[in-house]
């Protein structure tokens, strides 16, 4: 009677302890008993009847799924390649094992297909230049589409965008008259301000006659440190005017007093000239 009833209790022993199991802090435990859905269980130690129950492990933590490349074709019928990564994870679990057969399939298979249809309905210029925008749409309504099936996008990233030569060709030239551009309007601008400057610069010296004559020498000094240079330039007559007013005031003293009626005497010849 003893040995039947130890061996009862080491059978139910080795029943109880082939039922436990161990979740980690980031798995939960989808639990089925005859069938039907019990509360979702874990982390930790916990008990799984054998044969009666069946479990379903699922993972919390983030996930990335790579998106193929889709061919799509923009609004304005541009023939591109495009693939993206998606981050998600389950935040039900229960609804991921019942709502969905696969979720990691189904997810993956609609990220494609959106992709295709939001990608559709752009043009190509807002989706290299607006790429933060498409990204918040896509992931917007991939979550939308997700979430009955307890599953939370946290974010879409477009990766590659492939492009045709021609169109890259396109756009390098495209690129290169924008930087030509660019350089007329700011050598232009570089124009016009110093324009504006040398207009001031000749207002101020215009109000002030000895400045002309202070900036002459300035520019005679710079050229006379120059070596193996030979340079002709013209005086300018203001520097001598003094010096003019000087001689003309000095030449007309020395001139004799004449009145209007007087004349030179006549010269006499006092001989003939010889041949």
């Amino acid at each position: 009677m003893s040995d039947i009833l130890l061996g009862a209790i080491g059978l139910i022993a080795l029943y109880l302890f082939s039922g436990l199991r161990v979740l980690r802090e980031y798995e939960r435990g989808v639990y089925f008993l005859l069938g039907r859905l019990r509360p979702t269980k874990g982390p930790g130690l916990i008990f799984l009847p054998p044969v009666l129950a069946r479990m379903q492990k699922v993972s919390l933590r983030v996930m990335a799924i790579d998106v193929p490349p889709q061919d799509v074709i923009t609004r304005d019928n541009i023939s591109i390649k495009v693939n993206a990564v998606l981050y998600m994870r389950v935040k039900t679990p229960d609804k991921a094992v019942v709502g969905v057969e696969n979720y990691l399939y189904a997810t993956s298979q609609l990220a494609q297909t959106t992709l295709r249809s939001v990608l559709g309905e752009t043009e190509m210029d807002e989706l290299l230049a607006n790429r933060d925008k498409i990204n918040a749409i896509l992931r917007q309504t991939i979550d939308t589409r997700t979430e009955d099936w307890g599953i939370e996008v946290s974010a879409v990233e477009v990766k590659d965008v492939d492009l045709p030569p021609e169109m890259k060709r396109a756009m390098a030239r495209q690129a290169e008259a924008e930087r030509e551009r660019r350089a007329k309007v700011i050598n232009a601008e570089g124009e016009l301000q110093a324009a504006e400057k040398l207009a001031q610069a000749a207002h101020i010296i215009g109000a002030e006659p000895a400045a002309i004559q202070l900036r002459y020498l300035q520019t005679v000094n710079e050229i006379a440190s120059e070596n193996n240079s030979t340079t002709i330039f013209p005086i300018p007559i203001d520097l001598f005017k003094g010096f003019m007013e000087k001689i003309a005031d000095s030449g007309s003293r020395a001139l004799p007093a004449r009145t209007a009626g007087e004349r030179l005497p006549a010269l006499r010849n006092k001989g003939k000239a010889k041949v």
